[in-house]
């Protein structure tokens, strides 16, 4: 098993339909041993139901990873109580819905920032945090998810695509600085997936039905496909893999028309 014994730290789960979850799946399966943060104490009783079936998960509430205080005390808690962890899931964004249904060009200075610093800034701050403390294993691999309207203009993704291009350029610093050490930091660019997040984008049935015709595979991918993608960069067999954004979208990216 890929993962066997290592311990991962998955960021934003939320329902079983996330793509959070479909990574949980994937590494649970390959031997993992996972640990989880959610948003929301009232969340507690659903997220712990969520992962039952993933024998001996833990849950912990943070509900702001881009806040600096409250990150640190989560890690120091999760430390204290599973020691250090192999690999860091950042499954964390969001972005005002008004920001996403307008034109970008009306979104506010308040949304511009929101978006950036849930969906960007936490990566950032949340790895910082994890080195500061040492809560990272030697060789530990780093790994966020982002989507092609950070490349392209997708209507109706707007400022999340502005926050996306500013996570890949972040995972590529932080590549760098982390690469000094033997760790890894690497991003999936997943193809659209019907989570909840995703339901905030008007035309997320358009896109669905674009990739499925243009695709080269003319299907869409599924949260299993991309947790098989994650398995492998969370693994050793990955170990020369940094840096990258990894697209897990049944080769759309390639696509001309």
């Amino acid at each position: 098993m890929l993962l066997k014994d290592k311990k991962i730290l998955i960021m934003g789960i939320r329902n079983k339909w996330s793509i959070a979850y479909g990574i949980a799946k994937q590494a649970y399966e390959n031997g993992a041993k996972l640990i989880f943060t959610y948003m929301g104490e009232e969340n507690k009783d659903k997220i712990e139901n969520l992962i039952s079936e993933l024998e001996g998960s833990k849950a912990y509430a943070l509900n702001d990873a881009s806040n600096d205080e409250m990150v640190l005390d989560t890690f120091n808690k999760i430390k204290d109580e599973n020691g250090k962890i192999d690999g860091l899931v950042h499954a964390v964004a969001h972005a005002s819905t008004e920001d996403l249904h307008n034109d970008f060009i009306n979104t506010s200075k308040a949304g511009y920032s929101h978006a950036v610093d849930v969906s960007s800034y936490s990566l950032v701050l949340t790895t910082r945090i994890a080195k500061e403390i040492d809560f990272l294993n030697e060789n530990a691999s780093v790994l966020t998810l982002t989507y092609y309207g950070s490349i392209k203009v997708l209507p109706g993704y707007n400022v999340m695509g502005v926050a996306k291009a500013a996570l890949e350029a972040s995972v590529r610093y932080l590549a760098e600085n982390l690469g000094r050490e033997g760790m890894r930091v690497n991003a999936i660019s997943a193809g659209p997936i019907k989570t909840l997040s995703a339901k905030g984008i008007k035309n997320l049935d358009t896109m669905l039905d674009v990739v499925e015709e243009r695709s080269p595979i003319h299907k869409n991918v599924t949260i299993e496909q991309v947790g098989n993608v994650a398995a492998f960069l969370l693994s050793e067999i990955s170990d020369s893999v940094t840096g990258q954004v990894i697209y897990s979208d049944n080769g759309y990216n390639i696509m001309g028309i």
